[in-house]
């Protein structure tokens, strides 16, 4: 009877032990996710910094391409206002869309793409570009292993008690992967 009594005692406390390092590792993994989609967002920035004066360097040459600033400004108010990640990696979709055109406009006149100004500006938006492609691989890498941690077996049980609950990949948004359409 002690003998049992130890045995289950000992299991209990080892179940409980499992139970806490669990958690906490699941606590770890959802707080990772979200520090690296902080890491986009710092990114995002950066690029909404460096894109009025983009706009308003080509702005002074181009005047007749208003709709392409229309749609930075409106997608980079969609950004700020966006509450979710999900919001926001939408609202930056949008973004790369009109940056795409703009970038597209500034190579088809050469007296823009001479300029200094605009050469050092597209080279900085480049380099934001990459930074952000970078850090949103990172996030999904990372949301990758959060979804693993609370779909595996013991540990789904753990997750689906504790309300951890599978979060979203950031995707690109639909038609991303055709070039955008620049006409004059």
């Amino acid at each position: 009877m002690k003998k049992t009594l130890i045995i289950v005692l000992a299991l209990v406390v080892v179940a409980v032990i499992w139970g806490f390092s669990g958690y906490n590792s699941l606590v770890t993994l959802n707080e990772n996710a979200d520090a690296q989609w902080a890491k986009v967002e710092t990114q995002y920035q950066r690029r909404f910094d460096l894109i009025p004066n983009l706009v308003a360097s080509v702005k002074a040459v181009l005047t007749q391409e208003q709709t392409v600033y229309g749609d930075i400004a409106a997608a980079r108010s969609r950004y700020t206002n966006a509450t979710s990640p999900d919001a926001k990696a939408a609202a930056a979709s949008q973004i790369e869309t009109s940056l795409g055109r703009l970038i597209a406009i500034v190579e088809s006149y050469p007296q823009l793409s001479s300029s200094t100004n605009i050469r050092d500006l597209m080279t900085q938006l480049e380099g934001t570009e990459n930074r952000v492609s970078v850090e949103r691989t990172r996030f999904n890498d990372e949301i990758r292993a959060y979804n693993t941690a609370i779909k595996r077996f013991p540990k789904n049980f753990l997750a689906m008690l504790t309300g951890f609950g599978e979060r979203s990949y950031f995707e690109a948004a639909a038609g991303a992967e055709n070039a955008p359409a620049v006409t004059f």
